[in-house]
């Protein structure tokens, strides 16, 4: 589980790696001259000579981790930015330098990033399963009762088997197992709205 969460970072980190290496060589990068003074690069002046292969060097990782996180969402927009991106900074690097083309393909390496979080977010939240056991508590005298809850219907209306009081929905729940379940009802779970009535 470890080493998936960190192969899922790689864009990211490739990306920020990718403008901290531009922004430790103000004199080729001059709009990132002010970042990278503010964050102590001036240090890594003396290596500036090195910064151009650093920046290809996070630029591959971040195009390694955007392949991840394709398998991951499949989202093909934020790997096909990523591999323009890429394309546009080699491109500049080794065919017509201009430093406009890397600051877009910068930009573009940072905007698939920020696309592949959110795209990984969705996949996970629509695809976790759904959990049909839920713990009622009785809040009149704390009796619990594990139950399985349906998917197709709501549950208004709920007797406790200890002191037979009739559980309701609270205000704003759809159902019993809302108000009162360890687990919220399967549509909730599905991040959709409350059962239809």
């Amino acid at each position: 589980m470890k080493s998936s969460t960190a192969i899922s970072a790689l864009d990211k980190f490739g990306a920020v790696g990718a403008f901290l290496a531009a922004a430790a060589a103000p004199c080729c990068f001059p709009l990132f001259a002010a970042v990278g003074a503010a964050l102590g690069l001036g240090a890594l002046q003396s290596w500036r000579g090195y910064m151009d292969y650093a920046i290809q060097g996070f630029v591959l990782i971040s195009v390694v981790g955007s392949a991840f996180a394709f398998r991951q969402h499949r989202q093909v927009w934020p790997l096909g930015i990523g591999l323009m991106s890429a394309a546009l900074a080699f491109f500049a690097f080794y065919v017509s330098y201009h430093v406009a083309l890397i600051y877009v393909g910068l930009a573009g390496l940072a905007v698939a990033s920020i696309w592949n979080v959110v795209a990984k977010r969705q996949a996970s939240s629509c695809c976790r399963p759904v959990e049909l056991q839920s713990v009622i508590t009785c809040p009149h005298c704390g009796h619990q009762k594990q139950e399985t809850m349906p998917t197709d219907a709501c549950v208004h209306f709920y007797e406790c088997p200890n002191c037979h009081a009739l559980l309701r929905p609270k205000s704003g729940d759809c159902c019993v197992f809302c108000s009162y379940g360890s687990v919220k009802c399967p549509p909730i779970q599905s991040g959709g709205s409350c059962c239809a009535g």
